[in-house]
């Protein structure tokens, strides 16, 4: 499956997801048990911490579909950007989707500024640019979505082994963004 036939099908599951026709195969104890031997993950997914959204059920998939990497912001740091690497060269997943959210609380955070800690601060400092970028339209769901589309340009700039992928067509990056009020998915 390319980059596009597994955006395709994550749309698809978002479809889904937003009518209430959840499809809930893949997650018996069959696939349990085909998946003893290893993985073979469509996407990936770089997404917020936040426990209103996870990926899995947005977008309607089974065990072993999506490699999912939380962290709060949906920020690239070292080990996130580590785990998405693994998975572009490991295991040959075709496709990244950076997925910010309504009315996230990092954003949020970020915008506030102030004084969070060492490691709070070092992460929500990573959201600053988002912010900059935003200018006059630094609302919580404008930076958001810029801090999406941020991440996603900064993934093939910051990784050897994700922008040869890019460059020899092997690998789509693409931004989305998270309506937690109607559970749609906007591909950015």
């Amino acid at each position: 499956m390319n980059g596009k036939q597994a955006l395709h099908k994550l749309i698809e599951g978002n479809s889904r997801f937003v009518e209430d026709k959840l499809d809930g195969k893949l997650t018996d104890s069959k696939r349990r048990n085909e998946l003893t031997t290893g993985q073979n993950p469509f996407a990936i997914v770089l997404s917020c911490a936040d426990s209103r959204v996870v990926p899995e059920f947005v977008f309607d998939s089974g065990l072993g579909d999506i490699f999912v990497i939380r962290v709060a912001g949906n920020i690239a740091n070292l080990e996130s950007l580590a785990s998405i690497e693994y998975a572009v060269s490991h295991l040959g997943t075709k496709l990244i989707v950076v997925l910010g959210h309504q009315n996230c609380g990092a954003v949020s955070a970020a915008i506030a500024g102030g004084d969070n800690g060492h490691n709070l601060n070092t992460l929500l400092a990573q959201i600053n640019p988002a912010i900059e970028k935003a200018g006059k339209n630094a609302t919580v769901n404008n930076v958001v979505r810029k801090n999406a589309e941020l991440v996603a340009n900064d993934l093939k700039v910051r990784s050897n082994i994700i922008t040869d992928a890019v460059n020899n067509s092997e690998l789509e990056i693409v931004p989305a963004y998270y309506n937690l009020n109607s559970g749609k998915v906007d591909i950015l």
